[in-house]
């Protein structure tokens, strides 16, 4: 059972990069992920967020403002993966990149927060 971020890498500023996250070991459409991210010397900050696409949520998607109408998170149900795609980065943008997923229920245990591996995303000025 495990998130698995990737697709970081280095991009000049104004350009663009989609991040996956792949989940294994459980059925992420029936959960809420979120895309985190880290930069050095400051705290984890969340950026977006999709609910599950079932019951009343109905795939609602939340962004932080740092990412409203530059990011955009969306899902491949059969691939098992949520995107973000980035775009208009900035510098103010590097960061470590994460996924999670919120009480994820697989294989007899119950994940309060499951975190997948980073993924490192750089933008040059």
């Amino acid at each position: 059972v495990q998130l698995q971020a990737y697709g970081g890498g280095l991009v000049q500023d104004g350009g663009s990069l989609r991040l996956s996250c792949a989940a294994s070991g459980f059925t992420a459409q029936y959960y809420v992920v979120a895309w985190f991210r880290q930069a050095p010397g400051k705290e984890r900050e969340g950026i977006s967020c999709i609910a599950s696409s079932d019951g009343s949520s109905g795939g609602r998607i939340v962004y932080a403002d740092a990412a409203k109408g530059r990011f955009a998170i969306s899902r491949d149900n059969a691939l098992n993966t949520i995107y973000l795609q980035m775009d208009r980065l900035k510098a103010e943008d590097t960061a470590e990149y994460y996924c999670n997923g919120k009480g994820v229920v697989a294989q007899g245990k119950w994940y309060r927060e499951l975190w997948g591996r980073g993924t490192q995303v750089t933008v040059s000025s």
